[in-house]
């Protein structure tokens, strides 16, 4: 990544271009505005130190300059202790943050640092979104991950062929949706869609819900009641955790089945029936078999063609394209601002297990965009069992809780701050009053200390 380092103390350049240097970064040095704006048109930076006063121009020029042409660079303002105030003005005009002489290398390396993962983060979320505008898959199905893409191929050569589909997957892969995309891919596709979830229901309301009654079938059948599946004629029957419908209503989906035929309750009178039906389990249907809970005959009239929907964890490489899909989803919903996720959260979401795969993402993506305020959703934002979780540290220093890692991260900015307390809040983009609060609760001194200075003129 390019930095430029535009002032005009030549110690001062020198020393912030060897210490960013071993920091990975590709620097170059002016000691004026005007060569860096003219290597800038042609050489374009992603990151800028610049001095705010300089001999041929201020630096606040510069950044109104810089940034009508170059939006996505980042700069940081170099000021004397005495021009807060106009540091805050640079701020507001654009610039990412302000360095206050005299300073420490570690404080130019972390500003460089932050600014460097603002732009990757940047530019991530640019390719997630492109990745959404142009992913030609399957309506509503979010992922790129080759397991996916083999997904959607193998629904998309199922759907035209007139014959029963059975899927299987864990809760929350998005089994109902397949079936609908196999449903709109479909020459059925005009016809309805209608579906039973088989799981919780008595034998005598499955029938009802699905066949349908005569008047006076039973007590209380006042009117004449069309099912699921003659609602359905012509079109597409999804039937959720088929493996709970009990024994004797498979024995009648059988039958349907076979003779594409129905009986209302209550009725002699068969009705020519023309449905496709799509099946679905969570449940190893083979063993339920052996277990005498499942009918062979009917799994075999179900598992024309079988369809495998992978686990979340099978896919890791469709998180972050997900929860960009939920974040613009539910930005829209509740009419947020959100954008993004803090790099430590998509850590979580990363490493995170899912048993509730797809939908539980989904979830946790919906309640983090209702609670937070800003652009970014942060570890605070997740439930708490996920900010209980542990993950490596940045320092490489082993595991630590997320709350260990807060407590260092605000002691060694208070450290590098000389443990100015509004230079601190500002950098943790914390109310004092927060860190106050954070402050006692970790025990962490409550002083000014000297640092150690690069010492420069103002």
């Amino acid at each position: 990544m390019r930095l430029a380092v535009v002032d005009d103390e030549v110690t001062v350049a020198k020393r912030l271009k060897r210490a960013l240097s071993n920091e990975g970064f590709d620097v170059e040095t002016f000691l004026n505005g005007e060569d860096f704006l003219t290597r800038q048109k042609t050489h374009p930076f992603q990151i800028a130190f610049i001095d705010l006063r300089l001999p041929d121009m201020d630096g606040l020029d510069i950044l109104s300059q810089l940034k009508p042409a170059h939006d996505d660079l980042e700069a940081i303002i170099i000021t004397g202790y005495g021009s807060i105030e106009t540091a805050i003005e640079a701020i507001k005009m654009g610039a990412y943050h302000y360095l206050t002489k005299p300073f420490r290398l570690d404080e130019v390396r972390l500003l460089a640092k932050g600014a460097r993962e603002k732009i990757q983060l940047r530019k991530e979320n640019q390719r997630l979104r492109k990745a959404l505008n142009q992913q030609e898959t399957l309506k509503g199905f979010i992922g790129n991950s080759q397991v996916m893409l083999e997904v959607f191929e193998t629904i998309r050569k199922i759907a035209p062929i007139n014959c029963n589909v059975l899927i299987q997957g864990e809760t929350g892969t998005g089994k109902e949706l397949a079936a609908r995309s196999i449903h709109m891919l479909s020459p059925r596709s005009k016809r309805p869609f209608v579906s039973f979830n088989c799981g919780g229901f008595t034998e005598e309301l499955i029938a009802n819900e699905l066949f349908g009654h005569e008047k006076g079938a039973y007590t209380g059948a006042t009117a004449t009641k069309i099912g699921l599946l003659e609602s359905a004629d012509g079109g597409t029957v999804f039937l959720d955790e088929i493996s709970e419908m009990p024994l004797s209503m498979q024995v009648k989906l059988l039958r349907v089945i076979q003779e594409k035929r129905i009986l209302r309750v209550g009725s002699t009178k068969p009705i020519d029936l023309d449905i496709r039906i799509i099946a679905a389990t969570n449940k190893d249907l083979k063993q339920a078999i052996c277990e005498g809970s499942f009918r062979n005959d009917l799994y075999y009239r179900l598992n024309v063609v079988s369809l495998s929907l992978p686990r979340l964890t099978e896919r890791r490489d469709d998180i972050p394209l997900l929860i960009s899909h939920f974040i613009n989803k539910y930005s829209r919903s509740f009419g947020k601002n959100t954008k993004r996720v803090s790099p430590r959260v998509l850590d979580i979401l990363m490493n995170y297990e899912f048993p509730g795969n797809v939908r539980e993402l989904e979830n946790i993506i919906q309640r983090a965009v209702a609670l937070e305020e800003g652009e970014t959703i942060r570890v605070k934002d997740l439930p708490s069992d996920l900010q209980r979780l542990e993950f490596k540290s940045l320092d490489g220093e082993g595991l630590l809780s997320l709350e260990e890692l807060e407590k260092q991260h605000i002691e060694k900015v208070l450290k590098k701050t000389g443990y100015n307390k509004s230079l601190t809040s500002k950098i943790l983009n914390l109310p004092r009053t927060t860190l106050w609060r954070k402050m006692r609760k970790y025990g962490l001194p409550n002083k000014e200390k000297e640092t150690r200075t690069v010492n420069t003129r103002s």
